[in-house]
């Protein structure tokens, strides 16, 4: 492993060049995709704004939602006339010289509803009690004189309409009953917002700083984050060069390792066929004089006079001589030469530790970019300068002392008449439960006389007979009468006090407030008390009105442009950090992988490639070989020579010729073990050796040339190529970790302008302010009467209908013809002493 740093180089080279054989440019090899680093994490900030600010209220729309629209439109119908500003102006700052006629003229329909409301209060008692003395003189509420055929028609009639008022007013005092708890339920929490909504705005600037020294602080989330990272930006760099060369370097290794095998192979054959061809040349040296002599004996025996059948024999002994000839082949020692030594390094070692080295990427990068980033986490530690001064440079709020001040001073001098208005509605309440139940025990005594009349009718056989329960039906009726006219009065003191009260709040602050008609009249000069002069309070600027600071509030304006502060504040300038990350980027780009003066094979792996591509090793005359290589050993075949002498010496006459040609052959057979066999087999050996390296040399040859190739044009390309793969993974690690620091400006943007250094609060409390007085006191309040007005008139035909209705469920009267006290007793009422016929 000392040889690491120094195959870092090489392997990276030979993966490039590779790249290079596949018509790839350098850019496309070093230029990738972010994929492997990915974009960055979400980060979860804590929000630094306070919690005390108020939820939006919003009333749901519910069942009654449509008495409360037509209650407005009611309202609308009788309110004419547009806001009174120079009326109101006047009662703001001269209360004193308010005239009458203006303000009775403005409220023309509220005289006109006194004016209804006086005349039903004279009209309604004054209409009862002439009825009750009436009664007193049994002149009201008798009975039908005269039976008639329109009798029943005229009783249906009127029990009809007397059944369709009582369920109107049925209906109207369930509506009220349920107007006014809702009204009771509404006041409790409406109160005691009032003093949370004033609360909520006294921090309306002096709490910015604390808050924005809080987001301030939230910096360290990014740059914890980005601490982390750069622990392992190097092994991640390393990791995207090993995983984006891992493919290309395996496949050079495992191509070295077979040319350094291939090597290997060649030079054994080459060492095994220089030693089969000194052999073999030996061998001929040694095997000639031997063939030669025994070829002169065996002519001068065969041709002898005495040798009978020799012919043949001769011709095959004098065919008896060497047939190849290794010593006209050229010499393969020059070559040698050249290959002295090879191979000197072990390729398959070398691979191996190429692989180990290769494999160790990651952790070499690690190392060698270890200061650099040292030198960049330095640069994260440290804040930027905008983020410092963020909350130390929120410029103050002149105003801030006057507005807490008036804030106070309204929330403390409220509590006590919140507390009133709390007594008052509750006296209210019990008023409203008396007098609905008041309605109520008119619509139970009408319900209950027209059942108990309507069974008397059913059950009475002659008209003119009395009966107990439709007597029992008259008198409920009448008692119902009774009511109506004792709880008249209270009822429409109570309906018109409420609607006087409620209708104004509707007609004069809630229409002109959700019409902005208010805004407009404090945003006039001149119009509010300076104690009420809301411009100064806030401290608005001077081209700021108070509408157009409510219309930026509610779009969630930032404080500094809206109210007059001491001095200007640029948030955008605080949240650049383009200083901060260009220092960040510039150390970035100090990282570097050190692959100058590396070498792609170790200097013995060259020496040994090229030693092979000089030494000739493809120029060797293999065909020459092989020539010699097809031709025989000895020309004849002595195995059949000898046995043929030996055939030939059994036929000979002269048994001393027969010794000499027996002699011969076994001669021959001992020449052709001795030398010959040996010889054969040095050849075939040969032949094996020649044909591999004939078969090997051209193409090792080129591969030789190839990597070599390589190597020494990736020699020089190597460090841009690296460089650019480095280059672009460090932008990549660069934009994740900026887009961190991006995420925290972008939140602190939301969570400033939104939340804490926003006007919004002021809006939301001028619109929680109309909520609470408009849709969650001043709509019940204006349906409760409503509802109560409904029944107090419905009143009216209720008393009608039922006085003449009563009528009908008492017996008949009938002219008699006879004063007899008999027929006299049968039509007996009660009050009547005497009748006269």
């Amino acid at each position: 492993m000392t040889r690491a740093p120094g195959l870092l180089a090489p392997l990276l080279g030979l993966g490039l060049g590779l790249g290079l054989g596949l018509g790839l440019s350098p850019t496309g090899a070093g230029a990738a995709d972010c994929v492997s680093l990915g974009g960055a994490e979400r980060l979860a900030f804590a929000p630094a704004a306070r919690v005390h600010w108020l939820a939006p209220r919003v009333r749901p729309r519910g069942a009654l939602s449509p008495l409360y629209g037509t209650v407005r439109r009611f309202l609308s119908v009788v309110q004419l006339n547009p806001f009174p500003a120079e009326l109101v102006k006047t009662l703001l700052n001269e209360p004193a010289s308010v005239k009458v006629d203006e303000v009775v003229r403005y409220e023309a329909g509220y005289v006109v509803c006194a004016v209804i409301a006086g005349l039903y209060l004279l009209v309604v008692p004054i209409a009862g009690l002439c009825f009750c003395c009436c009664r007193c003189c049994w002149r009201c509420g008798g009975r039908v004189k005269t039976e008639h055929k329109a009798v029943a028609w005229e009783r249906g009639t009127l029990a009809a309409f007397l059944l369709l008022t009582t369920l109107v007013l049925l209906i109207g005092v369930i509506c009220a009953l349920v107007t006014n708890q809702h009204t009771h339920e509404q006041v409790g929490p409406s109160v005691e917002a009032v003093p949370e909504i004033l609360l909520s705005l006294q921090g309306l600037v002096s709490d910015v700083p604390q808050e924005l020294q809080a987001v301030a602080q939230q910096f360290s989330l990014p740059q914890k984050r980005v601490l982390e990272e750069l622990d392992g930006v190097g092994m991640s760099i390393g990791s995207t060069i090993h995983t984006q060369l891992k493919s290309t370097v395996y496949e050079v290794l495992a191509s070295v390792s077979s040319l350094g095998q291939a090597l290997q192979a060649s030079v054994d054959h080459l060492q095994a066929l220089n030693t089969t061809l000194v052999e073999l040349r030996k061998g001929q040296q040694d095997l000639e004089p031997a063939v030669r002599e025994h070829r002169e004996r065996l002519l001068a025996l065969l041709q002898e006079s005495g040798c009978q059948g020799c012919t043949e024999a001769q011709s095959q002994a004098r065919a008896l001589e060497l047939g190849a000839d290794f010593h006209q082949v050229s010499p393969v020692d020059d070559v040698l030469h050249r290959l002295k030594g090879v191979p000197e390094a072990n390729f398959s070692s070398m691979v191996q530790e190429e692989n180990s080295t290769f494999n160790a990427l990651p952790l070499l990068v690690a190392l060698q970019t270890a200061n650099v980033v040292k030198e960049a986490k330095k640069v994260v530690a440290q804040k930027p300068e905008g983020l410092k001064t963020l909350a130390e440079r929120f410029p103050g709020w002149e105003a801030a002392s006057r507005w807490i001040r008036a804030l106070k001073e309204v929330e403390q001098s409220s509590r006590p008449y919140l507390k009133e208005v709390q007594r008052y509605e509750k006296y209210r309440w019990i008023l409203g439960c008396v007098l609905c139940s008041a309605v109520l025990l008119v619509v139970v005594c009408n319900l209950l006389g027209l059942n108990l009349g309507i069974w008397g009718l059913s059950a009475r056989e002659d008209p003119s007979r009395s009966e107990a329960k439709g007597e029992a039906g008259a008198r409920f009726l009448l008692i119902g009468v009774g009511f109506s006219f004792l709880f008249a009065a209270p009822l429409i003191l109570l309906v018109f006090a409420t609607f006087l009260v409620g209708g104004n709040v509707q007609t004069l602050v809630c229409q002109s407030w959700e019409s902005k008609e208010l805004y407009k009249f404090a945003d006039t000069p001149g119009n509010l008390p300076p104690s009420m002069n809301l411009s100064q309070l806030l401290g608005l600027k001077k081209n700021i009105s108070i509408l157009l600071a409510y219309q930026q509030c509610r779009e969630g304006a930032a404080l500094w442009s809206i109210l007059q502060l001491n001095d200007s504040y640029d948030l955008e300038k605080h949240l650049n950090i383009s200083q901060y990350t260009a220092k960040l980027q510039q150390e970035l780009q100090n990282l570097k992988v050190d692959m100058k003066n590396l070498d792609l094979l170790s200097p013995a792996a060259h020496r040994d490639l090229e030693a092979l591509q000089s030494s000739g090793l493809e120029k060797i005359h293999y065909s020459g070989f092989l020539v010699q290589i097809q031709k025989p050993v000895v020309n004849t075949n002595m195995e059949k020579l000898a046995q043929e002498l030996e055939e030939l010496a059994q036929t000979q006459g002269s048994s001393v010729l027969g010794k000499q040609l027996q002699e011969e052959a076994q001669g021959l057979k001992n020449l052709y073990q001795e030398k010959v066999l040996p010889q054969q087999s040095l050849v075939a050996n040969l032949n094996l050796t020649v044909r591999a390296l004939a078969s090997s040399a051209p193409n090792l040859q080129m591969e030789t040339s190839g990597v070599l190739d390589k190597v020494a044009y990736l020699k020089g390309e190597l460090p841009t190529w690296a460089t650019s793969i480095l280059r672009n993974e460090s932008e990549c690690f660069l934009t994740r970790e900026v887009g961190y620091f991006s995420q925290y400006v972008a939140w602190v943007r939301e969570e400033v302008t939104q939340h804490i250094a926003t006007c919004q609060p002021l809006s939301g409390a001028l619109d929680n302010g109309r909520v609470v007085l408009c849709d969650m006191m001043a709509d019940p309040w204006n349906a409760f009467w409503f509802c109560l007005a409904w029944c107090t008139f419905f009143l009216i035909p209720s008393i009608i209908f039922a006085v003449k209705t009563s009528k009908y469920f008492h017996p008949i009267w009938k002219r008699l013809s006879s004063t007899s006290s008999e027929e006299t007793q049968l039509f007996h009422i009660p009050r009547v002493t005497s009748l006269k016929l």
